[in-house]
């Protein structure tokens, strides 16, 4: 298969939508990026619809065109009947502008549709098969190719309009080449896998954006033809309607139904595969819609009531008068493509499953968040290399959740978590042993004031201002605390920190305590010795007088001798 969808990696953003919606599971994820998988793709375009980054791109074809044109030979497009409902113009209007792009001319898709509806109808009258699929949806056909290779005998062996009527160009115009222009990513593929019919295939967007940029402006005016029943193709039931006489006349002998939707498809194939269906023609296309809701029917154009009423309306009573081709023109064989899947055993799986925290039935969710509709899907994602573990929205949460507890629970510092209507909402171990409380449960829900004193927590509220690092005395726990409170205003929720400072301000206050005996000890030290000194100085002062008296009498009793 060419690569006809690739990825814009720098907006990948990892969101899992696109496998989400991916019918085949044909996207594996790689370091963060997702990288579709050719070999299992079936092209049907939903990842490129879906994808809310525009990552996905359809390879643009524009310039292939171009190079057509500048060669000598007659360029003629082939236009999907769908176009009406893209562009709300009809075929002259069309006409005349591609031919301004330097086309030879252009001619409808719907021309092809009839000879492919011809054939069908002679499939039904003149061949026994039980059940035929019908085989124009290019989506469906590798769908059945890659996932139900043992139903291809069931597939019509018969081109697609776009191969019929290019090939019927080219036999009209035996130089001529062909250009297909429609909404569809597939019939690139299609158009790659049978060369020689279809020389190049442009998007409606591409051909849009061609003719922005040389600056025609399309005629919104709608043409009609009677003859021109096979327009109604790109519609869910479209080949059926043009079937309308062929299903009446074997209505006996076969059911006829209209499926569409990639998942609706698969789901009929089962049951074809199973032996619950029997004797039907199966018209089946991988758009909801069938092609008016391609995937790129420009994407602002959609209205599935509006352009489903655009094709009706453009589509006549009559086929469209064309020489049908023979049998051995209009034929093609359709052989099985290997995706090269492997399988794992249910061993390999239930060791995935127990890597993912999946050990019990009950443990898978099947929740749908990494896009797989299983866990047990996911599981053989994983061992086939389309996804990693970590994919899983809840194995990340449980991983976040427990590896959080952990820390919480084992943190050395007291944690609350409060609401912003002061109601406990988490509280650990080491909380719990400084307030006494026995059990978590005993306080959560609760307000805040039947453990702590909430005017702090109010006062953080109302300023805005967090608290950090203030001690408090707990005087009902008897503890003293370093406490810091934060307001989360992104998540609405108070977290108080406390860390347990008891020791602390007991070793403190033991130290002040020692302090205040040894400064009340020397003080009393130095007023006894002040008073020792005063006694002392008393003494010297009284023996100090006595004796100057004592040797004043003595120095008078001298003289007076």
């Amino acid at each position: 298969m060419g690569k006809y969808l690739t990825l814009k990696k720098s907006n990948c953003k990892n969101c899992y939508k696109c496998i989400r919606h991916c019918p085949v599971k044909s996207i594996r994820f790689s370091g963060n990026q997702a990288h579709i998988i050719e070999d299992e793709c079936i092209l049907c375009g939903q990842c490129f619809v879906v994808c809310p980054q525009n990552a996905k791109e359809i390879v643009d074809e524009t310039e292939k065109v171009k190079v057509l044109l500048q060669g000598g030979d007659p360029v003629i497009v082939s236009l999907a009947p769908s176009f009406v409902a893209n562009y709300g113009a009809g075929i002259s209007q069309m006409r005349q502008a591609l031919k301004k792009l330097g086309f030879y001319d252009v001619e409808e898709t719907a021309v092809g549709a009839s000879m492919v509806k011809s054939e069908y109808e002679r499939l039904i009258k003149e061949e026994s098969r039980d059940i035929i699929i019908s085989s124009c949806c290019h989506s469906v056909n590798l769908l059945i190719q890659k996932y139900f290779p043992n139903l291809l005998c069931y597939l019509a062996d018969v081109l697609s309009p776009m191969q019929a009527h290019c090939t019927d160009i080219k036999k009209r115009y035996p130089n001529a080449k062909t250009v297909f222009i429609g909404p569809c990513v597939a019939k690139k593929d299609e158009a790659g896998k049978y060369p020689g019919i279809v020389d190049a295939v442009l998007t409606f967007e591409e051909l849009t954006g061609w003719l922005n940029a040389e600056g025609i402006a399309l005629e919104n005016e709608i043409d009609h033809e009677e003859h021109s029943r096979a327009r109604f193709f790109p519609t869910t039931g479209g080949i059926l309607k043009t079937m309308k006489e062929t299903m009446e006349e074997t209505s006996s002998r076969y059911t006829y139904l209209a499926i569409d939707g990639v998942e609706n498809c698969m789901a009929a194939l089962r049951d074809i595969e199973n032996g619950s269906i029997h004797n039907c023609f199966i018209e089946m296309s991988s758009c909801v819609g069938s092609c008016v809701g391609g995937p790129v029917m420009e994407k602002y154009h959609r209205s599935p009531v509006k352009d489903y009423s655009a094709v009706s309306s453009f589509a006549g009573r009559l086929d469209f008068e064309v020489e049908n081709m023979s049998s051995g023109e209009i034929r093609k064989a359709f052989m099985p493509i290997d995706t090269g899947s492997s399988t794992p055993s249910e061993s390999e799986i239930m060791s995935i499953l127990r890597q993912m925290g999946k050990f019990r039935p009950s443990d898978e969710l099947n929740c749908g968040s990494c896009g797989y509709n299983t866990c047990r899907e996911k599981a053989i994602a994983i061992y086939q290399g389309k996804a990693d573990i970590s994919m899983c929205l809840p194995f990340l949460k449980d991983k976040a959740e427990s590896f959080s507890d952990n820390i919480v629970s084992n943190s050395p510092n007291g944690i609350i978590l409060l609401n912003e209507s002061l109601e406990v909402q988490q509280i650990n171990n080491t909380a719990r042993r400084i307030m006494n409380i026995r059990q978590a449960s005993d306080v959560l829900g609760d307000q805040v004031i039947r453990i702590l004193d909430p005017k702090p927590f109010m006062e953080v509220l109302k300023s805005g201002r967090n608290i950090k690092n203030e001690r408090v005395y707990l005087a009902e726990y008897k503890k003293y605390i370093e406490q810091t409170i934060i307001h989360d205003s992104e998540y609405h929720l108070l977290i108080c920190i406390m860390r347990d400072v008891t020791d602390e301000e007991t070793e403190r206050e033991k130290k002040e305590s020692i302090s205040r005996q040894t400064v009340e000890i020397a003080d009393k030290v130095v007023d006894k010795q002040m008073r020792i000194v005063q006694e002392i100085a008393s003494l010297l002062g009284e023996t100090a007088a006595e004796t100057k008296i004592a040797l004043a009498k003595l120095k008078e009793s001298i003289s007076n001798e």
